[in-house]
């Protein structure tokens, strides 16, 4: 009796040109497949019959039909023949997503979290985007060496050790400690050796290990007002309770500290942020001497340090402290560039330890490359030359801003000669609203900040934070301009009257 078979033949279409036969009958017999040509059940023809059929090599139907088989089109054996899987890879496929789908919408109760989790806010770093009048915190990049930058990267590369290549201490690469701690000690009065200094990430870093290792939840810290927005958020994220003291011309008003109970105080003395003003040694002195009363300890950000264009240069805090309760923090991330995610942290030798365990549990050490970079930029001198020369041409944008200033925003904003730094604050006069005014600016592509956005209460209401490290003083010229239109505009929606020369 004749062999009974459920052969047909198939209808496929032409091979393309260039592509490989066995692939071609593979895409061809799935897709009659997947449409239903080819049912489930259904027996495909015979190698013999299709190499006959389209004048192909046996083996290349084997090839191809092997393919149909490990990706679950079809199965069978050597001369049982072969058949289309009742259920196809697709409809698994589908199956599973529908299933998963299910599961999602079922789960109604969200994950949980940590305490820290619940109370940490996203701190968002620079906008990447075009620099124009008048951003703050940003240093002139297109004047950064670059080229030079390069040269010695690929030195350090073609010289770098497989000592190197294994990692440095938690603490960061010696031969970097020992250039920071000779720099800060030079420039900025610090006392402190080599094994007391602690590569990080940047200061932000600095703060949350700081957090970390000497507050407690409920804990109460003390900021400036206004304040550097990253230390507040890093404190609340450990669950400090925040109590802020006004600022004037001195520095922090230490009256208004508490006399007890604070674990904490985070203060900006070279530099105020953001208001600019320089802390006095008087009342250096007179907040050393709280902290000791208090049993709290300082954390000094040097923050814009060392671009002084005026004024007796002012020790760092820490150089006044006999008592080993001062934290120096400082960053290269300003004077250098933002994403050189490099900075220090000068330790009191009692907290040494501590820190160095919190680094070994957390990002192991700084960038190891970058490092060693930055170490030979600063041996070779380019550190201090590109910070005098950016001296100069912050100090001589500063003096384009003033006088343009006076001349076309007398009557609306006054704008303060600060002594250091990238950025001013300018005063409104009394009736226009901050938030509206950089509102107005924000349309003539303008950029100018309310002083409300780092602190509360009336004091620095009608204040904006104002760059100019990073403008040529064309583009000044041009903000000012844009500026005095902007605040016009909105004294006359305001009907507030003019300030009388």
């Amino acid at each position: 009796m004749p062999k009974r078979t459920t052969e047909l033949a198939l209808a496929l279409p032409l091979q393309p040109a260039h592509t490989p036969a066995y692939q071609w009958l593979f895409g061809a017999l799935r897709s009659q497949i997947l449409s239903g040509r080819l049912p489930a059940g259904r027996r495909l023809p015979s190698t013999r019959d299709l190499a006959r059929q389209y004048g192909l090599a046996r083996g290349t139907i084997i090839t191809a039909f092997e393919q149909l088989k490990a990706e679950g089109y079809v199965h069978g054996t050597v001369g049982a023949g072969t058949y289309v899987n009742r259920v196809l890879p697709e409809k698994l496929l589908h199956v599973d997503q529908a299933r998963e789908g299910r599961a999602i919408a079922r789960a109604k109760r969200p994950l949980a979290v940590s305490h820290y989790a619940r109370r940490a806010k996203l701190f968002a770093g620079y906008e990447n985007r075009p620099t124009r009048a008048f951003r703050p915190n940003l240093p002139a990049l297109d004047l950064f060496p670059v080229t030079l930058w390069t040269k010695i990267t690929m030195r350090c590369l073609r010289r770098i050790s497989t000592r190197q290549l294994m990692g440095c201490d938690s603490l960061g690469y010696l031969p970097l400690r020992q250039a920071i701690a000779e720099y800060v000690s030079h420039s900025r009065g610090v006392r402190c050796v080599p094994e007391q200094v602690a590569v990080l990430s940047g200061v932000q870093e600095g703060l949350d290990i700081a957090a970390r290792l000497l507050v407690n939840h409920g804990d109460s810290v003390c900021v400036e007002n206004p304040c550097y927005p990253g230390a507040v958020r890093a404190f609340e994220a450990y669950g400090a309770t925040i109590h802020r003291a006004g600022v004037d011309q001195e520095g922090i008003m230490v009256e208004q500290l508490p006399a007890r109970g604070v674990r904490l105080i985070y203060v900006t003395p070279g530099h105020q942020f953001p208001l600019g003003t320089t802390m006095s040694v008087a009342r250096r002195l007179q907040l050393l001497a709280w902290a000791r009363k208090s049993s709290a300890l300082i954390f000094e950000d040097d923050y814009d340090s060392e671009y002084r264009y005026s004024g007796r240069p002012v020790p760092a805090l820490q150089g006044l402290d006999d008592s080993g309760i001062v934290l120096y923090g400082g960053s290269f991330s300003k004077v250098l560039f933002p994403a050189l995610r490099l900075g220090y942290i000068v330790i009191p030798p009692d907290l040494l330890p501590r820190f160095e365990t919190a680094q070994s549990l957390t990002s192991r050490h700084a960038p190891m490359l970058e490092q060693l970079v930055l170490t030979e930029f600063i041996r070779e001198g380019h550190f201090g030359r590109h910070i005098r020369r950016m001296r100069e041409i912050y100090a001589e944008r500063l003096s384009v801003l003033l006088a343009e200033a006076q001349a076309a925003l007398g009557k609306l904003l006054e704008i303060s000669n600060v002594e250091a730094g990238l950025q001013t604050t300018g005063w409104l006069v009394e009736g226009i609203d901050a938030e509206s005014a950089a509102a107005a600016a924000a349309t003539r592509n303008v950029d100018v900040l309310p002083l409300s956005r780092y602190g509360p209460g009336p004091a620095i209401a009608g204040g904006l934070q104002i760059g100019f490290a990073a403008l040529e003083p064309k583009e000044i010229r041009r903000g000012v301009h844009e500026l005095a239109i902007a605040l016009e505009g909105e004294r006359r929606r305001t009907r507030v009257p003019r300030k009388r020369s």
